[in-house]
């Protein structure tokens, strides 16, 4: 009982972080999204692809998240956009109080777009609401096509589901079709894009994100 307990009282500390975190960023138009999966799924490499298109067209910031190194966001910082990294030392997700943080070293009003990158794990960030507006999670056929079936809250919850790797395909045993399916009895009407991010797909996904962006930032 007294887990439980615990388990609630963190939960609602991190709602109402996340609900401060949302209100600050509905404030200045800045639409958020919170970009999920296991790690080495290619969350990275998908933003390193997706990014120089949305440029084009929106002012766009990069929260990175991770245990320890700022890797990711050295390359991030490369595509020349606002970066800022979160480390959460040795934690399984981000929190909506070390993303109000994140946002401190942010000018939001010379932003339309957030990023969000959260910790490689397709487990605990799924229950962590960090203030955003919509959310991504990322499979990669590396990973197995049973993943939606094993893990299926992250699926369920996720706006967008993008399957990497692709090009990978022929050299592994994931059916795409059975993880689609997989996906689609959590939510027949969710979104899956399949992606080789280093050849094709991306450009779907950017053009997926500038939609939702401007049609989020209308509603704000």
């Amino acid at each position: 009982m007294a887990i439980a307990v615990l388990k609630k009282s963190i939960l609602a500390q991190n709602d109402r972080a996340a609900e401060q975190t949302r209100q600050l960023l509905n404030r200045h138009n800045v639409v958020a999204f919170n970009i999920m999966g296991g790690a080495g799924c290619g969350k990275t490499t998908l933003l390193e692809r997706v990014i120089p298109v949305l440029k084009r067209d929106l002012r766009v910031a990069v929260l990175e998240g991770d245990l320890a190194t700022t890797k990711d966001a050295t390359r991030i910082d490369a595509l020349g956009v606002p970066v800022v990294q979160l480390l959460t030392e040795g934690g399984c997700h981000l929190t909506a109080t070390l993303v109000n943080e994140g946002l401190k070293n942010l000018a939001l009003d010379e932003l339309d777009l957030l990023l969000i990158e959260n910790v490689g794990n397709p487990i605990c960030p799924a229950n962590f609401d960090l203030g955003e507006h919509e959310r991504i999670a990322v499979l990669s056929v590396t990973e197995g096509d049973d993943k939606p079936a094993k893990y299926p809250f992250l699926f369920k919850i996720a706006d967008l589901v993008v399957i990497t790797k692709m090009d990978l395909i022929e050299v592994t045993d994931f059916d795409a079709e059975k993880a689609t399916t997989d996906i689609h009895v959590l939510d027949p009407e969710k979104k899956v894009i399949r992606v080789a991010a280093i050849k094709t797909g991306a450009d779907e996904v950017a053009e997926w994100l500038l939609t939702r962006c401007r049609a989020l930032a209308r509603l704000a």
